[in-house]
């Protein structure tokens, strides 16, 4: 049913998510570290990462 295909391209999307956002971390350094020491810019690149892996999962599983 509809409920089951939709949770399930929930928890996809989700995984998908997290993955790429661990991915995009590491590739880019950043670190608790640098969260330590530099608060705002922690901040800042890892609002810059979940918006594009957001993109890039709405675009491969939400607007197939």
């Amino acid at each position: 049913p509809l409920y089951t295909h939709l949770a399930e391209i929930n928890q996809q999307a989700e995984d998908m998510f997290s993955e790429l956002v661990n991915q995009m971390k590491i590739r880019e350094g950043i670190t608790e570290q640098l969260k330590a020491e530099n608060q705002m810019e922690w901040v800042c690149r890892m609002n810059n990462i979940r918006q594009r892996a957001t993109e890039i999962v709405n675009n491969e599983l939400i607007y197939v």
